[in-house]
């Protein structure tokens, strides 16, 4: 007795269903994959947790980072000021690498400035003590970049006589990447100016 011959159509019929149904499968499997990732990533961000001293699991919170922006502006520009221009000759040069992380081009072209003024020179020359005293900046959080104005007050000891004189500046933030330890704010002082330098009188 003859085999009969299955039809051919059929068969390759037969061969595109499971086909069309496997790649439909596969593709809702990595869908689905694909959006149970993203689900779980934004739990995580959302969500954190600790595990205290006996084991027991504590769930975190997560501030809203807008929520704190005027803080980290104030505490940028508060770093910066007091790395530029806190200086004293053994640490001078450490203090100015760390300003010049916080800052841009205009940040570095005042430091050319300076350098090439003699400033740096003349406190190495007459082991001169720069101290900030006191570092107040107004900010416009509502305008980006967002501009600043701060009034850095600073002593200079000259051995037994010590001078006190009140610095102008004035600039922009931008915001960027964070950048740890360097730039731990993840913001860019820009268009920096000093405005003006005066000697105050006790």
């Amino acid at each position: 007795m003859k085999t009969p011959y299955t039809d051919i159509f059929a068969i390759l019929k037969l061969n595109r269903l499971v086909s069309i149904s496997i790649s439909i499968g596969a593709f809702l499997a990595i869908s689905y994959s694909a959006w149970l990732t993203y689900s779980i990533h934004n739990e995580a961000l959302n969500n954190a947790f600790a595990v205290d001293a006996n084991g027991n699991v504590l769930p975190l919170t997560w501030e809203n980072k807008k929520d704190h922006l005027d803080v980290e502006v104030l505490s940028h520009l508060d770093n910066f000021h007091r790395y530029f221009y806190d200086l004293e000759s053994g640490t001078y040069e450490k203090h100015i690498e760390k300003a010049l992380w916080l800052g841009d081009q205009s940040v570095s072209d005042l430091y050319q400035q300076k350098k090439a003024d003699g400033v740096y020179n003349r406190l190495l020359q007459y082991s001169l003590v720069q101290q900030v005293t006191r570092v107040q900046s107004e900010i416009d959080l509502q305008n980006l970049p967002i501009p600043f104005r701060t009034t850095t007050i600073f002593k200079i000891n000259r051995g037994g006589i010590t001078d006190t004189y009140e610095l102008i500046t004035s600039g922009k933030i931008l915001r960027v990447e964070r950048y740890f330890p360097k730039n731990p704010h993840g913001m860019l002082i820009t268009d920096f100016y000093e405005n003006s330098l005066q000697k105050v009188t006790d």
